[in-house]
């Protein structure tokens, strides 16, 4: 059951993104004076696709730390970022020019979504770019640029074709060189459209452009720039020209039925166990996480006023929940500050003077609190409140503020599923692992389905069964099961877990859905505490990486895994959304974005030509396509990503690791608009997620099993 949180949604990325938006910079363009403004309410939050004025407001906003759902995109000049605000943010931002184009997902729209996929499951039992500063500049005296056109390529999809194209040009530092793609299909249509300048980290890269519909097959593109260069004419590709085996009669797949809790995973990894004790071992993971726990806390006076924070060392449900505190005034003169603690009671005696006015202040009482009381409580003055004189208040009571009742409190063992005919190490393994991050709730149900069709298949299809043969695979469904219960009982855009290593202020309550660590961001390779970019050291970013790297249970649990089974060489990490397909390498240091090392050419082609199988087996689903602007490697087609788990995997451990980002956004043919899906769409849209990447994660296997045959077949 999914009930009101008891504490209200706090501004989660106030304080960081509050100095971003205090330069503005020029004006951006704005909506039609007939259009209806996109608005929140002020302590609403929502995941929102927001138009920025510049590509300075966007700067600021990375530098602050705002919580990014994917790489920030260009339209028709525009630029286009998916951010996590209030509604007070995004008045905010709005108010520095930038304009909310799409609400894609509203904090509590999860939990409805949620209930929805359970009802129908009973039912069923059944970084930045640049936009152009202008219209085309011509300039006779300029010198010629030369372009080169990177990716050309089409698919079809829905009945309609598309186009992406993506040139350089050699003019790097000229910020107002503008390019135009020109096209013509085979059956005489032509057409054009521009791209826009992306620029990471201060870099140029290139020019590029959302997909772009076009009636039929291309057959030639070309590129112009401002600057008088012209490409040579190419022949764009069908994308990704890659298809797997046609599913035989019979096949079996569609084992979803509803979003999934850790709970419910817990007990769907039981019965597979049960069903299939000749193809399953279940294995508990090492490190037990903190468990869906928080320390039980209380205002100990009005924080609009004057308030300490009063916070129980142990956690909520080992008794302190229910515990009260307050502060009284001893009414006679010349009284000593005191703290006692009786009958589950805390009682702060407030100071007093000669006349017998009390003379304590906030940060008295929270002093004396964790002088005299260190081994129950802990003390902090509430943001704003110190040096005031501290109010006779209480008695209030301590809660944890967990909504979840059907939750165990206790630490949770996370568990991994290992299928095949040949558990031993003796054959190629394969690790999918899914919902690292909370919020993602897509994620693992594609994991699970995807386990659920090798094992189902295994006794009717004999090329399923002969995959298990060969190939060892490894299954996490849920990394983060402590972030994932509060996400789907108290706070459904929760990205990281739920240990809090905020110390001070930090841990006033107002911030408790910005606690947590980000677990993609706790690895030990090109990680933050090596220098590299796109993590952060403040404890209520989206992206924080932590006291150290691997401090968390939950990334520990996952390189555990892999160094036990050196076997394990292929690995996909699933994330949500936004239609990625990712490779390393996923970090880079700046200034100069210097990545960590390419890898080989053999390596690159590896990554790639496997990309485009997986590619071609989720479209085999439901038509969508990855685009090919978005697969490659991480820090090239999303961001630098400082501590993720697929670098640690391939280049401490020599794992060929990927990353999919499922959700892909979606063509409206109504507005010529894609628009995005969100963390946690309603189910129908979840379900069709976890069916074509569930294909494409056999398809992974199939990668597996052919590069360990064509080792073996060399030497």
């Amino acid at each position: 059951m999914i009930v009101r949180r008891r504490w209200a949604a706090a501004a989660t990325t106030a304080i960081l993104i509050s100095a971003a938006l205090s330069h503005p910079g020029p004006a951006a363009a704005r909506p039609a004076a007939d259009a209806t403004p996109i608005t929140l309410a002020a302590t609403e939050t929502a995941l929102v696709r927001v138009q920025l004025r510049d590509q300075a407001q966007l700067d600021r906003l990375v530098a602050a730390g705002a919580d990014l759902a994917n790489r920030p995109r260009a339209r028709d000049g525009r630029i286009l970022a998916d951010l996590v605000l209030t509604g007070a943010q995004l008045a905010d931002l709005t108010a520095q020019g930038a304009t909310a184009t799409q609400i894609v997902q509203r904090a509590g729209d999860g939990s409805r979504h949620y209930a929805d996929s359970v009802r129908a499951a009973e039912a069923r039992t059944a970084a930045g770019l640049r936009a152009p500063a202008g219209g085309q500049r011509t300039t006779a005296a300029a010198a010629v640029d030369t372009l080169a056109v990177q990716q050309a390529y089409w698919w079809t999809t829905g009945g309609q074709t598309f186009l992406q194209a993506q040139v350089a040009t050699t003019a790097t530092d000229d910020p107002d060189v503008e390019i135009t793609v020109s096209w013509r299909t085979a059956d005489g249509a032509t057409g054009s459209f521009p791209l826009y300048r992306f620029e990471d980290s201060g870099e140029y890269q290139y020019h590029y452009a959302l997909p772009q519909p076009v009636p039929s097959r291309p057959v030639q593109l070309t590129a112009t720039s401002s600057l008088g260069g012209v490409s040579r004419a190419v022949t764009p590709t069908l994308w990704p020209n890659a298809a797997p085996p046609p599913l035989p009669a019979g096949y079996q797949k569609d084992f979803i039925d509803a979003y999934l809790t850790p709970v419910d995973i817990q007990a769907r990894i039981r019965r597979l166990a049960r069903q299939y004790r000749d193809l399953v071992d279940v294995i508990d993971l090492p490190n037990r996480t903190q468990g869906y726990r928080r320390n039980a806390v209380a205002y100990l006076g009005d924080p609009a006023v004057a308030a300490v924070v009063v916070e129980s060392v142990r956690f909520g449900d080992q008794g302190m929940n229910g515990v009260q505190v307050r502060a009284v005034d001893p009414g006679r003169p010349h009284r000593p500050l005191t703290v006692g603690y009786r009958d589950r009671v805390l009682t702060v005696t407030l100071a007093t003077d000669a006349a017998g006015k009390i003379v304590s202040t906030t940060d008295d009482v929270a002093a004396a609190i964790n002088a005299r009381q260190a081994n129950r409580f802990r003390a902090t003055v509430e943001d704003g409140s110190a040096g005031l004189p501290m109010p006779v208040a209480g008695p209030a009571r301590l809660d944890d503020g967990l909504q979840g009742t059907e939750v165990p409190t206790r630490p949770w063992t996370v568990q991994a599923l290992r299928l095949g005919v040949h558990r031993d190490g003796s054959r190629v393994g394969v690790l999918a692992y899914s919902q690292e991050h909370a919020r993602e709730w897509a994620t693992p149900l594609v994991t699970l389905e995807f386990a659920e069709r090798m094992l189902a298949n295994a006794r009717t299809d004999p090329a399923t069964r002969e995959l298990l043969e060969q190939v060892d695979v490894f299954v996490i469904p849920t990394v983060n099961p402590d972030g994932a219960n509060y996400s789907f009982n108290d706070y459904n855009m929760q990205r990281k877990n739920l240990v809090n290593h905020c110390v001070g202020a930090a841990r006033d309550p107002r911030y408790r859905t910005s606690w947590g660590v980000d677990v993609n961001r706790n690895y030990t390779v090109g990680s933050y505490f090596d220098g590299y970019v796109g993590a952060s050291a403040n404890c209520l970013s989206g992206t924080y990486a932590g006291t150290a790297e691997l401090s968390e249970a939950e990334s520990g649990n996952v390189i555990a895994l892999a160094r036990a089974h050196p076997n394990i060489k292929f690995a996909m990490n699933v994330h949500s959304f936004g239609g990625y397909f990712m490779w390393p390498p996923g970090a880079y240091r700046a200034d100069g974005r210097i990545t960590l090392p390419r890898p080989s050419i053999d390596e690159s082609t590896l990554f790639l030509d496997s990309a485009r199988r997986i590619v071609g087996a989720i479209a085999q689903e439901r038509g969508t396509v990855t685009w090919p602007s978005q697969t490659g490697p991480v820090a090239d087609v999303l961001y630098s990503a400082a501590g993720n788990s697929a670098d640690q995997l391939y280049y401490e451990l020599g794992i060929f690791a990927w990353d999919f980002e499922v959700g892909n956004d979606r063509w409206n043919p109504a507005t010529g608009e894609w628009e995005g899906v969100g963390f946690q769409p309603p189910f129908d849209e979840a379900h069709g997620e976890s069916q074509e990447y569930a294909g494409g994660l056999v398809e992974l296997v199939r990668v597996a099993r052919d590069h360990a045959a064509a080792e073996a077949a060399t030497g």
